[in-house]
């Protein structure tokens, strides 16, 4: 199939630089290794999401002079696949019901609920072995059977061999969850195996994530991918540049000079903007097949 790479935003609000050097650095991996470039909003969490958004960033990205290769694809519109995915872990038992509140988890764990607001929980296995029948409870997915480690390994392209125990560092994680919101980690990994991704490039913040896709991919028996996880752009204080933290939305009015700043973030070459942006894009496209050791 040859390299197929995506950006996959959320559409919880509008692009901001965070966001663009994610979507540039995938962008350029898929120009670089003469690829697709694919985008998919990951609606899938309707509670969070508007369409609206979706169709605003769409109109960001074209601003920018960053053309998908394929049609868009909407996971709220792809539910049945996960479904379809989620009965496959079921009939293989790696799965199992959870009727667990986020207060009961940590009452398990003796932790205070004040001081543990935005910490994701390592989950201590209370219903693993309790045969819940109860209808719209939280399916989990079992992370350490016989037949699967719960360490996942792989080889990250920009940091090196990476190595990670969901049991110890997750726990069993969610797959749907009462409200019948499948999770992200099931529907990326069903979205990627359907639309043939071959590499994902994202930024460090998701990397805690990999491990957990790898063991999904794994339990399905679907192909592994190649990984490249990004630098990110910080606040004055260092902290992720994101939604929640205040990130401003991205004006796209200049659309070279919003490039330049997620450019050299990435370590990329700062050029005169006065050039054409299609001109300074091919500059960074071969750029980056440098850095990475690619033939264009």
């Amino acid at each position: 199939m040859g390299y197929i790479g995506r950006f996959a935003p959320s559409p919880t609000g509008r692009l901001h630089a965070g966001s663009l050097v994610a979507a540039l650095a995938s962008w350029l991996d898929a120009k670089a290794n003469r690829g697709l470039w694919l985008v998919r909003i990951e609606d899938v969490d309707t509670t969070r999401c508007k369409e609206a958004w979706g169709y605003d960033i769409l109109q960001q990205l074209s601003s920018l002079w960053l053309h998908h290769d394929r049609m868009i694809v909407w996971q709220s519109s792809r539910t049945n696949l996960y479904q379809n995915a989620l009965e496959r872990l079921i009939s293989q038992n790696l799965c199992y019901r959870c009727i667990c509140s986020r207060k009961a988890i940590l009452h398990a764990l003796g932790m205070n609920q004040n001081k543990t607001r935005n910490i994701e929980l390592i989950y201590p296995g209370t219903c693993r072995s309790t045969n819940h029948q109860i209808p719209h409870s939280t399916w989990r997915l079992q992370t350490n059977t016989a037949k699967f480690s719960s360490v996942s390994s792989w080889i990250d392209r920009n940091l090196g061999l990476q190595n990670q125990d969901v049991e110890k560092t997750v726990g069993d994680f969610i797959l749907k969850r009462s409200d019948e919101c499948f999770s992200y980690q099931l529907a990326v990994v069903v979205d990627d195996s359907a639309q043939n991704v071959s590499c994902v490039v994202r930024g460090q913040d998701l990397i805690d994530n990999t491990g957990r896709q790898i063991l999904i991919q794994k339990m399905l028996g679907l192909p592994a991918l190649n990984y490249l996880h990004t630098p990110l752009v910080l606040t004055p204080q260092g902290e992720k540049l994101s939604k929640q933290s205040g990130a401003p939305e991205l004006d796209t009015t200049k659309p070279l000079e919003r490039l330049q700043e997620a450019a050299i973030t990435l370590g990329l070459t700062r050029i005169d903007t006065r050039i054409p942006t299609q001109e300074a894009l091919q500059f960074w496209v071969n750029e980056w097949a440098f850095l990475y050791n690619l033939k264009l």
